[in-house]
């Protein structure tokens, strides 16, 4: 459940103000900073001010906004669907709050966030196509600066786009069938040719296009996206990830991803766990293949969010071969895995010119048989090791290795949870890492980095392995 300080006060939402009469009140800065915020809609507004100012009275007249010079009074609210307060005066603004209340009409104290029904967001406008960014009054001038950011970002082009789509809703809602098969063609419509078409100004073309594709009523195809979600911090998620988590209809999601980097996917895409962790597995490997040829077939578009990178121990080799064989096609989108996030946490060089060259990813699994696993060599031979899912065989990795011949005051680094907020870091050299199987207030993911690169960490954030090795043995005596 979220935190109370992470929801929300105020509930965004537009207001239909066509042919509406919105009341402003003010004969200054306040005034006609809403004045000229509102001129960007179709509302009917009028502007009540005693002594307005030069520019207010200008902008007016230019825009043909009714400008009446008068003190307020509460009959002057008759008839409004909104009230805009910007005398300046605050006992006056809260004045006209109240009167407006009193007839039930929503109003906004400008600067006197306590005397708000609703905020004044800082506007995109590419009309039909808006963007609202508010802040619940907190920081206007933030607002402004993600507003101009956004602005820079989004094509004018956008506007004409939108407003041709309208043009096509009705014939669209009548011809194409609900659900995939029209968001395929809707994606088509606003990507590719038509969106280039009408950027460049050639509207008539970009019409053509858009019924040339709207008579062909392509069927939807199944298409996957086998995703990394890289540690399960949101802001490592790539950008591709994010676009196409956008454009899925169905996400089949692992246990180590956060429910954070589930929801940003599509709001009413359908969302299906598939997690398997150590003896709870939800749905088999076979099921989930199974599942994703199913659902593709169907025409859905499907992403597979794995934790990390898909292909290091996300088993998309398996889910690969179920596509081919079911001729379905598929994409990879690669994540930041573990082992990289885990560097980061430390400041760790996986490779350090003139003491390591060489990466090894593993799992400490691979060491439980009684046969030596060939990347053993390579740590011996200076390689920087990267073992996943190492906490339960952290004594069994140790031990082989040292049996090998890797010297046990070899650094390594421990991070439960890399990447996170909630991270742990621990260091230590070869020897202590036995310890590591004792420690029942690990639940999360655990990597564990070895070799002589990990000297080149930093340790300033982190927990020596000793130190819980020696409490433990203290505990041992004393009881």
């Amino acid at each position: 459940m979220a935190a109370i300080e992470d929801k929300l006060i105020a509930f965004p939402a537009f207001f239909k103000v066509e042919g509406e009469k919105v009341a402003i009140f003010g004969n200054g800065d306040e005034a006609f900073a809403k004045l000229r915020l509102l001129s960007n809609s179709r509302a009917d507004i009028i502007v009540y001010a005693d002594a307005p100012e030069a520019d207010l009275v200008k902008f007016a007249a230019k825009e043909g906004y009714e400008l009446i010079r008068a003190k307020f009074d509460a009959s002057q609210l008759e008839d409004a669907a909104m009230v805009f307060a910007g005398t300046g005066d605050e006992l006056l603004d809260q004045q006209i709050v109240t009167a407006a209340r009193e007839f039930k009409i929503p109003a906004n104290a400008v600067d006197q966030p306590d005397w708000c029904d609703f905020y004044t967001p800082a506007l995109v406008n590419r009309a039909p196509l808006s963007i609202a960014i508010g802040t619940e009054g907190a920081g206007p001038v933030l607002g402004q600066i993600v507003r101009a950011r956004i602005d820079q970002m989004l094509s004018p082009s956008l506007g004409p786009l939108a407003r041709l789509a309208q043009q096509y809703r009705k014939a669209v809602d009548h011809m194409v069938p609900r659900g995939v098969t029209r968001r395929v063609f809707w994606r088509r419509f606003f990507t590719g040719d038509i969106a280039d078409k009408v950027a460049m100004g050639n509207i008539s073309d970009a019409r053509r296009i858009a019924t040339r594709i709207l008579r062909e009523r392509e069927e939807a195809q199944g298409h996957v996206w086998l995703v990394g979600a890289g540690p399960g911090a949101e802001d490592l998620l790539t950008l591709r990830a994010q676009r196409v988590m956008m454009e899925a209809d169905v996400i089949l999601y692992d246990a180590l991803v956060p429910m954070a980097v589930v929801n940003m996917g599509r709001r009413d895409a359908e969302r299906i766990s598939v997690g398997k962790r150590k003896g709870c597995h939800s749905k088999s490997q076979d099921q989930i293949n199974d599942l994703l040829v199913e659902l593709a077939s169907s025409g859905k578009r499907i992403v597979r969010l794995k934790s990390g990178d898909p292909l290091i121990y996300g088993r998309a080799g398996e889910e690969m071969a179920a596509l081919r064989d079911a001729g379905i096609s598929y994409e990879i989108v690669p994540g930041i895995t573990s082992a990289f996030a885990a560097a980061a946490d430390f400041d760790l060089p996986l490779t350090l010119r003139g003491v390591s060259s060489s990466l090894v990813f593993t799992t400490g699994h691979d060491l439980t048989g009684a046969a030596l696993p060939d990347w053993a060599r390579l740590a011996i031979s200076g390689a920087t090791i990267a073992v996943y899912m190492g906490r339960t065989v952290a004594a069994t990795v140790a031990n082989k290795l040292m049996e090998a011949g890797l010297d046990g005051s070899v650094s390594v680094a421990v991070v439960e949870n890399a990447g996170r907020a909630d991270k742990k870091l621990m260091h230590g050299i070869l020897q202590n890492l036995p310890a590591l199987e004792d420690r029942t207030d690990l639940a999360g993911p655990v990597m564990v980095i070895i070799g002589e690169a990990v000297a080149g960490a930093t340790f300033d954030h982190s927990t020596p392995l000793l130190e819980f090795s020696n409490n433990k043995l203290k505990a041992t005596i004393g009881a």
